[in-house]
């Protein structure tokens, strides 16, 4: 197919992918997928995947309990208790295989606690730790806790360092 211009916005409902031909074989490679979930997953030298930061669903988590893989993969927890809330994130393990995750995957997570009454504090669990900015500045970088009200937004960094382990810090 000839390169086309486009005017206008181009848009797809099912996404796009952007692929490789194999001049002798044949062989069709997704190097890139383009959609809700937007990946580049063919660097070879650094493997890395990239998230955008739109979110069409969301996870309510309104008690203290482990989050499943599935919430924290929307990318956008929100959270409106009464009653404060400690909200465990998944193994890295879990989080690794719902991501497709490999060493230099990154991740942002935010929580969304504006509508709660109570604050919302953040945990890891096995094969998450916390990054050495966050153990050496427990106050910003460090900051697990996210206040109720018009203040109670966070943004989390969740790096991969392999496919079954994170290292998590606040970012905002």
């Amino acid at each position: 197919m000839a390169n086309t211009t486009f005017t206008g916005p181009v848009r797809s409902q099912n996404g796009f992918q952007s692929v490789t031909k194999n001049a002798t074989t044949g062989a069709v490679t997704v190097d890139a997928t383009f959609g809700a979930t937007t990946s580049v997953t063919d660097l070879t030298t650094t493997n890395l995947v990239f998230t955008d930061q739109n979110h069409p669903t969301t996870a309510a988590i309104n008690a203290t309990g482990v989050a499943t893989a599935a919430q924290v993969v929307t990318g956008y927890i929100t959270s409106t208790s009464a009653s404060p809330t400690t909200i465990t994130l998944p193994t890295g393990t879990l989080l690794g295989a719902a991501l497709g995750a490999a060493r230099g995957t990154v991740m942002d997570l935010y929580v969304d606690n504006t509508a709660g009454a109570s604050t919302v504090t953040i945990a890891v669990a096995t094969n998450g730790i916390l990054s050495s900015a966050a153990a050496d500045t427990p106050g910003s970088f460090g900051d697990l806790t996210i206040a109720a009200g018009a203040t109670g937004l966070a943004r989390f960094t969740i790096m991969f360092s392999s496919a079954t382990a994170y290292v998590f810090t606040r970012t905002a």
